[in-house]
């Protein structure tokens, strides 16, 4: 009875392998080759799969999913002559997980030495200021070569990046000091042209404020013109209405001839023409009236020349 049992137990065994053999569970976004007797057969997809024990075998599971692969620092020569350090990092997704197995022994290797050979092959005709400026021309070169050789291994290359483009140290300081050169002269520059703006708008102001002075001085000296036409002409018109004399206007004449000479300043006096006119009609005036004054009370006219001498004027 033992030896039949330790047979059942080994066939129960065998059975459970067998069905673990048999159905495959494949996750989604992979992909494996099934191999019978070493020959391809057919690829699972994500799911439950059942195989053949012991007659199928699974080759290879391949991730189906977009992937990301950074390649360390290469040497480049630029076209002057410059070694350049240079990362790049590739973004890759299989499409055809039997192309990539059978096509190519090892797919990443492949598209590493793929990428350094045509990277040198680009940067090599460019100098080095043209490389670190156009990123986006090497990426496009780099993804055009790649995609095109990596058809027919069942490999998309979706993008191509540069991560660092590192010059040598000597060069690195020289740009560094043309950088700071560049920024001091554009910093001086920009001063410049404040100041430049600034006196440009001091000068605007000053001439705007010189030319709203001048524009008030002269409304404010036809404004004083014009009164004083108006008080010239309120006199006049109050002159004619009272109808003066001569006599009065004479008096009135020689009473502005003291404030015609005040001042520190009027050192010479010119006496005008008319004033003689002025004190003959103004002694005539005066001796009407002392002779009024000398008949009413019993005088005589000796006392006229005395008031004519008290209220004319000294003139110089």
């Amino acid at each position: 009875m033992q030896p039949i049992i330790i047979v059942l137990i080994i066939l129960v065994v065998l059975v459970f392998i067998a069905l673990i053999k048999t159905i495959q569970v494949i996750p989604q976004a992979s992909a494996a080759i099934v191999e019978r007797f070493g020959r391809y057969t057919r690829t699972l997809n994500a799911g439950l799969n059942i195989v053949v024990p012991f007659i199928d075998t699974i080759r290879n599971r391949i991730d189906l999913r977009e992937q990301v692969v950074p390649f360390p620092p290469q040497p480049v020569i630029t076209q002057d002559n410059l070694v350049v350090n240079i990362d790049t990092v590739i973004y890759y997704q299989v499409t055809d997980a039997r192309a990539a197995t059978y096509e190519v022994a090892s797919y990443i290797q492949a598209i590493e030495q793929l990428t350094v050979t045509t990277l040198r092959n680009i940067i090599g005709g460019m100098d080095l200021e043209r490389t670190l400026t156009s990123r986006e021309e090497i990426n496009a070169a780099l993804r055009g070569v790649l995609d095109e050789a990596t058809g027919k291994w069942g490999i998309r290359v979706n993008r191509v990046e540069l991560k660092a483009i590192e010059p040598p140290t000597s060069i690195q300081d020289s740009m560094e000091k043309q950088m700071r050169a560049d920024r001091d002269k554009r910093a001086a520059i920009l001063q410049a042209e404040g100041v430049r703006q600034s006196e440009i708008l001091r000068a605007e102001g000053e001439k705007q404020s010189q030319i709203l002075r001048a524009e008030g001085e002269a409304k404010a000296a036809a404004l004083r013109a014009e009164g004083e036409a108006q008080a010239v002409r309120t006199v006049f018109e109050a002159i004619h209405a009272g109808d003066p004399d001569q006599k009065l206007l004479s008096y009135q004449y020689l009473q502005m001839l003291p404030k015609i000479a005040e001042g520190d300043a009027n050192k010479l006096w010119i006496v005008p023409s008319e004033i003689g006119d002025a004190l003959k009609g103004l002694s005539g005036a005066m001796g009407n009236f002392g002779a009024m004054g000398g008949g009413g009370s019993g005088g005589n006219g000796a006392s006229v020349p005395a008031q004519e001498r008290r209220e004319k004027p000294s003139i110089d």
